[in-house]
């Protein structure tokens, strides 16, 4: 994810293979709104120890699920912090949020 940083001018975040979050690498990393991409995020590492040390990383709960057999719903729900019960029935479109993402997420703003 560093790298994809530096390199990319626009970022697709997918999940299950699907699109979940979709922006300008600068906005993506400023300010994730989707719960698989936040946790991405957080995991990139910052080349300063003493910052590295204190800075919180969202660990993901649960397993991967099986693309051959994946949830209904948002695909992310089994894992996501935010899941409530229209995650389990409803997949989320990509819409347009606030800031300007592309965002697969009931809950994203």
């Amino acid at each position: 994810m560093a790298t994809v940083r530096h390199v990319s001018h626009q970022v697709a975040v997918m999940y299950l293979g699907r699109i979940v979050e979709l922006a300008s690498a600068e906005q993506l990393f400023k300010d994730p709104q989707h719960p698989y991409t936040r946790a991405l995020v957080s995991a990139v590492p910052i080349p300063n120890p003493r910052l590295e040390a204190q800075r919180p990383v969202q660990v993901l709960e649960g397993e991967v699920p099986s693309p051959a057999d994946s949830p209904s719903g948002c695909h992310f729900h089994p894992r996501c912090p935010l899941a409530q019960d229209v995650c389990k029935v409803q997949e989320p479109q990509l819409r347009l949020t606030e800031n300007g993402h592309l965002t697969a997420c009931h809950f994203a703003d």
